[in-house]
């Protein structure tokens, strides 16, 4: 499954100039500390600085103003496990499990979803003298094998280059509702173990903390036991809880004594359904516990920049703020529609689904000195990219990475090239069946719908498809009283150039586009 490079040799030589240019101006000061925000299930119309009106994000919007926002970011994945997948290693999601792909959520009992031997973020990062730590949520699993929760949680973070881990092991959504540290549960006690006992054992398993329907969907708990650990773990306290933990270990990594550089993965529960804003967020937004959540999130944000600056380590430090894939159209994401919030801007899709809405994310980056405060960037970038980028970031030779799928787009951050960097770019849905390719100006989709959710009713959580555009009042041609019309085109292709809502699908309009774009799209699947 070789990568064939499709980059003209004037473009090769462009960014070559761009990226010499810009190790250049890195390698004249000191390495400067890193911190990745990733953010869950925020969407392109989530915060202020990218249109929202119903929420009030002056935490982030800062990031923005003091930073460069980019236009045309992307998660390689519009679902949660396997856009993180590609963010830690630098390949597409496609590649893993042995190349028949990560395509879902990983689910409770889930293995360790990245080989230890994997070259991942953190290792760049260690390779280069960085403390390194992950904090929040997990989600690639423990183990190997299934995870019965009844051993040390190995190899997991600590095995892939984090030399410190605290956070929720799976997602806010799933069980086991405990904090876990490195590779134990916080709180666990060996007279009163954690015990995996799975779905339907309401009357086993250890009570959690009471929500309302309107926070939105949340799995019962699956294990019994733990009593002390679960009650550590309190829904409405869990961003009060990580943003501690990101003050603290900043201040520790930065305290007089201590000078190598960092890198933290703060990897935020918020904004995932179920929507428990904490006492202090209640009621404060104008998109209901949805909107209240967000000011929460941008409050957390906000913790952590005033860390730096405390710290006197703002300005050698580069920040990124960016989301795991779109907004969800969940019931709070309804309600804060009904509100007037768009959740995804005017972006046709949501999470799951492989339309703009499903992987086009809010992406910032802050780099005082370096890069342009108020700049705007329309440069294609992937989360797939952050590989390559931060070992060019380190000094490091790229040509050292195990694939092509990571593209340095370092020279994007730092400077203003015109011309693109990456030239195409995988993304892929929860279906297979909607693996698709972004080329340039052209989005090729080979088959109908959105390959992601299909919800409809009031009852359901999983909205998405055409009936979730409809609810939302988008256009798109192929799409009719919310539903997909029956002599719709077999796929879709979107000139985004002229179309970035992607209203019309223009497949029958360039059968030769569509040859060369499902010709390359051919060469990324698996060969079986």
């Amino acid at each position: 499954m070789k990568l064939e490079p499709r980059v003209s040799l004037t473009v090769k030589i462009i960014v070559c100039l761009l990226f010499i240019s810009s190790t250049l101006k890195i390698q004249a000061q000191d390495k400067p500390n890193v911190i990745y925000i990733l953010v869950d299930d925020l969407g392109y119309g989530d915060v202020g600085c990218y249109g929202a009106t119903k929420v009030k994000t002056p935490n982030i919007d800062k990031l923005a103003s003091e930073g460069k926002m980019f236009t045309d970011a992307h998660s390689a994945s519009a679902v949660c496990t396997p856009s993180r997948y590609a963010l830690l290693t630098g390949q597409y999601p496609v590649r893993g499990n042995k190349g028949k792909g990560i395509w879902s959520p990983a689910p409770v009992t889930s293995e360790l979803l990245i080989n230890p031997e994997q070259l991942t973020i953190a290792d760049v990062f260690k390779n280069s003298g960085y403390a390194t730590a992950a904090l929040g949520k997990w989600h690639l699993g423990f183990g190997q094998g299934e995870n019965s929760w009844d051993k040390p949680l190995r190899p997991g973070p600590n095995d892939l280059g984090f030399d410190y881990y605290y956070g929720i092991p799976v997602v806010n959504s799933a069980p086991p509702y405990v904090y876990v540290e490195n590779d134990r549960v916080v709180g666990e006690d060996p007279n009163d173990p954690l015990v995996y006992v799975g779905r339907g054992k309401e009357k086993e398993v250890t009570p959690i903390t009471p929500i309302p329907p309107e926070a939105s969907q949340r799995t019962a708990n699956m294990f019994k036991g733990a009593v002390k650990a679960h009650k550590l773990y309190n829904d409405y306290t869990v961003g009060t809880v990580l943003a501690g933990k990101a003050v603290d270990w900043i201040t520790q990594k930065t305290s007089s004594n201590k000078k190598d550089p960092f890198f933290l993965y703060f990897a935020t529960t918020h904004i995932h359904h179920p929507f428990t804003p904490g006492t202090n967020f209640q009621g404060k937004s104008d998109a209901e516990l949805y909107g209240d959540f967000i000011q929460e999130l941008d409050w957390m944000v906000g913790q952590v920049t005033a860390t730096l600056e405390k710290q006197g380590v703002a300005d050698n430090t580069l920040v990124i703020f960016t989301s795991d894939n779109g907004a969800m159209l969940n019931l709070g994401g309804r309600n804060a529609v009904k509100a007037g919030h768009k959740i995804n801007g005017d972006l046709l899709g949501f999470k799951f689904g492989v339309w703009e809405g499903g992987h086009r994310v809010p992406f910032i980056a802050k780099w005082p000195g370096k890069i342009e405060a108020g700049s705007v960037s329309d440069q294609l970038i992937c989360n797939v990219d952050m590989l390559a980028t931060f070992m060019a970031l380190t000094g490091q030779d790229i040509d050292n990475m195990d694939s092509l799928d990571s593209v340095n787009v370092l020279p994007a951050l730092v400077d203003d090239p015109k011309e693109p960097i990456r030239r195409e770019l995988l993304l892929a849905a929860h279906k297979p069946t909607h693996l698709s390719l972004r080329k340039g100006k052209w989005m090729y989709i080979p088959a109908k719908r959105s390959g992601g959710f299909g919800g409809s009713q009031p009852h359901h959580h999983a909205w998405g498809g055409a009936p979730a555009v409809a609810f939302v009042g988008g256009v798109n041609s192929d799409i009719e009283d919310g539903h997909i019309k029956d002599d719709a085109p077999v796929a879709q292709l979107y000139n985004l150039e002229e179309d970035k809502y992607q209203s019309t699908n223009v497949y029958t309009q360039f059968p030769e586009v569509v040859k060369e774009m499902e010709a390359t799209l051919q060469t990324y699947k698996p060969k079986n």
